[in-house]
């Protein structure tokens, strides 16, 4: 795992004298550095790239050392300069500049050398870099040595975890509640990784988290071509969903307005996805509500909410859930009477019922 994070510096900063805090030294009798004497950090989720402000300080060095811990391409590019111990590094940092390489700053070296006075040089890492990581730790969760568990798992049996994990995340959206939504988007993020990994292991058409990376950044780019070209500007949601729409149609030379949409999602959230895309596509309105069957009068249903604006999933849900609060508070109202929920007669019911009246959902969470 990388290690310079967790001494995230500004870009030439330098410690006191006592390493800023004013505690007694680790090194005592310390003298002074040479100016342009610097500890580079590196931060081994970015390969062997080294922040720019230490390209200045590498130029004036007399000598360059590294410690243990760096990456293999980092130690090699920098053709393999070595530890000295802190006595020697010292006593050639005050004759004359050196640059010390580390992962960190918990090496003697480093603290030596910082609380005599080096420059401390480090590049905040990019936002995303934490996505190294995750990718990091599922390989080895999934390698040889690793979780017997993850091992096993394929693209067939990991469905269900991500169909739990996606509805997760949605009630923690539905309740507002930040610290789960965090929680839940990590989960999410697992399966994409977990099924990214899985995929790279293919013997016939492998591909890794960097394709499926890269796939969604050509998709976003070549669907936004009024951000990321010349092309005329798109004002509203509206017309930037129908540019979409065209742009992906074009793309996949698609035959149908119907053709990519799962079919294997809920059954009101499909008809809900057909009924707009068909919308969308110009079918007359009056030919998207005609019922027949039971199946085709909960279509039409679903049909006049969509066409109404609404999301018919969310709105099912919401009346599911207002049933749900209206159940717990029926039996709560028995219960606090000192009946026994599990036994209450068609009568009480309808009575604790009418008393509870509409309630929502989510009193109970």
């Amino acid at each position: 795992m990388h290690n310079a994070r967790s001494a995230a510096p500004g870009s030439g900063d330098r410690t006191s004298g006592s390493g800023g805090t004013g505690a007694t030294s680790r090194f005592p009798d310390l003298g002074t550095v040479a100016p342009g004497t610097a500890v580079v950090l590196v931060d081994d989720r970015l390969g062997d790239v080294i922040p720019a402000a230490a390209v200045p300080a590498l130029r004036r060095a007399a000598a360059v050392h590294a410690v243990p811990g760096l990456p293999p391409a980092t130690v090699s590019a920098l053709d393999d300069p070595g530890t000295p111990d802190v006595p020697e590094l010292l006593a050639g940092a005050e004759r004359e500049p050196v640059v010390l390489f580390a992962p960190d700053v918990h090496s003697a070296q480093a603290a030596a050398l910082l609380e005599a006075g080096a420059v401390l040089l480090g590049a905040q890492p990019p936002v995303g870099a934490e996505l190294l990581d995750a990718v990091a730790v599922m390989d080895r969760l999934r390698s040889p040595g690793g979780c017997p568990w993850d091992a096993e798992q394929d693209h067939d049996s990991l469905r269900r975890y991500l169909v739990e994990e996606t509805y997760e995340l949605l009630d923690a959206i539905e309740q507002r509640d930040r610290a789960s939504l965090r929680e839940e988007l990590g989960d999410v993020l697992l399966q994409v990784l977990f099924h990214a990994r899985i995929a790279a292991e293919d013997g016939a058409e492998p591909f890794g988290v960097d394709e499926v990376a890269a796939d969604l950044v050509g998709k976003l780019v070549s669907r936004h071509p009024q951000v990321f070209t010349e092309a005329g500007s798109v004002h509203d949601a509206e017309s930037q969903q129908l540019r979409w729409d065209e742009l992906k149609q074009r793309e996949k030379q698609r035959e149908s307005v119907l053709d990519g949409v799962a079919t294997g999602q809920p059954a009101a959230a499909l008809a809900a996805k057909l009924v707009n895309r068909a919308d969308r596509a110009g079918v007359p309105r009056e030919l998207l509500t005609a019922a027949g069957s039971p199946g085709a009068g909960l279509f039409e249903l679903v049909a006049r909410a969509r066409l109404d604006g609404g999301d018919p999933e969310d709105v099912v849900r919401a009346a599911a859930l207002d049933f749900d609060g209206r159940v717990r508070a029926a039996e709560a109202a028995a219960r606090a009477d000192g009946h026994d929920p599990h036994r209450l007669t068609s009568e009480q019911w309808a009575s604790y019922w009418s008393r509870g009246g509409a309630t929502s959902g989510n009193d109970h969470n």
